[in-house]
């Protein structure tokens, strides 16, 4: 169902609000009495086919209008769900007043020069972050943009700017890092130490400081570069930039450098680059015939004399899925990068929306009669939508198709902890995850579910506590991203290990 013309007109056309905040509402209202389940955004494109796919009729509108959909009990509940609909968004609209106190900067340059602050955070819609990001390097920030959808020779035009000035440009799409001991973006929290971290991967830096800090080694800076920063188009700019500012930092006695897949020519010159530096450079670069990321920590710990431990997993159990397909829904780029790559080596090429090769791609449907790794994370999938980080509807949405498959014998999952994440993702997935394996129970099949679970016990999700809660639903949970993918792959094709 969705609102009258009546409500329609109640200022709800040409009103924007960022997509954080009406995740917020969309969960008030979701919560009032007979209200099934309750969609609040703007109507972006993508949004409008997000709620045609769930079964709405979505009125003509533009990115600029504020559509609510609601799903109700009957249509007596329908005052009472309007209601609470515009209660939450004069309680969002009241709290964002107070927050504001003084009279704010109107620019990014102006906030720099009051504030003499020397890094801007940028989060803005991609196709506006190239403006502030240069405002803030033209009064001689350091930027960490954490937009994504931000074009390519905007990127390169920032990071050669930077280049010529000695500033860094963290990002775009930059979710992850840690800069002297404050987590920014999408950050866990981490023991201090002498490790410092050059990531173009965000959930594959999330993934190294959480292995890391089960071994009880702690990490001085995390400066996230973006993922396509190993790109040629790119050329590591900021990744060499911020390779020289660990090296030069006293504190920082060894220095990882991980990555998604790079482009092979970038990172045989980033490898040159870091040979020549006075501070020991361990390489986490994801690809074909390279260590996964817990075989590089593995590595970073013997060359640091540090113990290796066992990896945690919770809920192991015997699985007899029947034959059929992996299916592997993320929302982490990098991890759906490494988890392909594992479990390909032993299931052959796995089709994706991020594919390891151009003829792997999935279409639209981000479905197929195949294996398959979904990264609901990637940029065409978040315009106008919160992260899946943040808002999982999405990713749940699709989990209930693939369970529902017959040709579906084992999902598998990611969760990534840390502050700017779900505060309980499990709270929600856990109850999908029973929902799964019972429907297919029911079918007559078994369908097995593995999980990589990322995070600390310092995290304000606790590790053990989401762990276990997945694993009581009915989950095989892992701290090791490649480990889950590895035993999946194994369960895919029968085998007992």
């Amino acid at each position: 169902m969705s609102p009258s013309d009546g409500f329609t007109h109640m200022e709800l056309r040409t009103a924007y609000a960022d997509s954080v905040t009406l995740l917020q509402v969309s969960r008030d209202v979701a919560a009032a009495p007979g209200v099934l389940a309750a969609q609040v955004a703007m109507g972006t494109p993508l949004n409008v086919e997000v709620l045609a796919g769930m079964g709405f009729d979505v009125p003509t509108c533009t990115p600029n209008d504020l559509v609510v959909a609601l799903r109700l009990e009957s249509e007596e509940a329908l005052p009472g769900a309007l209601a609470a609909v515009a209660s939450a968004l004069v309680v969002t609209a009241r709290q964002d007043n107070a927050a504001t106190g003084a009279v704010r900067p109107r620019t990014t340059a102006s906030a720099v020069r009051r504030s003499g602050a020397p890094l801007a955070l940028v989060s803005v819609p991609g196709g506006h972050a190239a403006v502030e990001a240069m405002d803030a390097l033209n009064e001689g920030a350091d930027v960490m943009i954490f937009s994504d959808n931000v074009p390519v020779d905007q990127e390169v035009a920032l990071k050669r700017l930077a280049a010529d000035r000695g500033l860094l440009v963290m990002g775009p799409d930059c979710g992850t890092a840690m800069v002297g001991g404050v987590g920014l973006g999408f950050a866990n929290v981490m023991p201090r130490g002498d490790v410092g971290i050059v990531a173009a991967s965000g959930t594959g830096c999330q993934q190294l400081m959480c292995l890391l800090a089960t071994a009880g080694v702690g990490v001085s800076a995390a400066l996230g570069v973006g993922g396509r920063d190993l790109s040629t188009e790119v050329g590591g700019l900021s990744t060499m930039e911020a390779l020289r500012r660990l090296d030069a930092d006293p504190s920082v006695h060894r220095i990882v450098l991980v990555s998604k897949p790079p482009a092979a020519e970038v990172a045989e010159a980033v490898q040159a680059y870091a040979g020549a530096l006075s501070t020991p450079v361990d390489l986490a670069l994801l690809g074909p015939g390279r260590a996964d990321l817990t075989r590089a920590t593995e590595e970073l710990l013997g060359s640091l004399g540090v113990p290796v431990p066992t990896w945690p997993v919770w809920g192991a159990r015997e699985w007899h899925p029947g034959p059929g397909y992996l299916r592997g829904l993320f929302v982490g780029g990098t991890l759906c990068d490494e988890a392909m790559l594992v479990a390909g080596e032993r299931l052959g090429p796995i089709r994706s929306n991020i594919p390891l090769a151009p003829e792997l791609a999935l279409d639209e449907s981000l479905t197929a009669d195949a294996h398959l790794m979904v990264d609901f994370g990637d940029d065409t999938l978040t315009r106008g939508r919160a992260h899946p980080m943040i808002d999982p509807g999405l990713r749940l949405d699709h989990l209930a198709r693939a369970a529902a498959d017959p040709a579906t014998a084992v999902l598998l999952l990611d969760v990534v902890l840390g502050n700017g994440a779900e505060p309980d993702p499990a709270a929600l997935l856990a109850p999908a995850v029973t929902a799964a394996i019972t429907a297919a129970r029911e079918a007559g099949r078994e369908l097995a579910v593995v999980v990589a679970c990322v995070g600390t016990e310092d995290d304000p999700q606790g590790l053990t506590r989401q762990a276990q809660a997945l694993a009581e639903a009915g989950a095989e949970v892992h701290l090791s991203n490649a480990h889950a993918a590895r035993r999946a792959a194994s369960l895919t094709t029968g085998a007992t290990s």
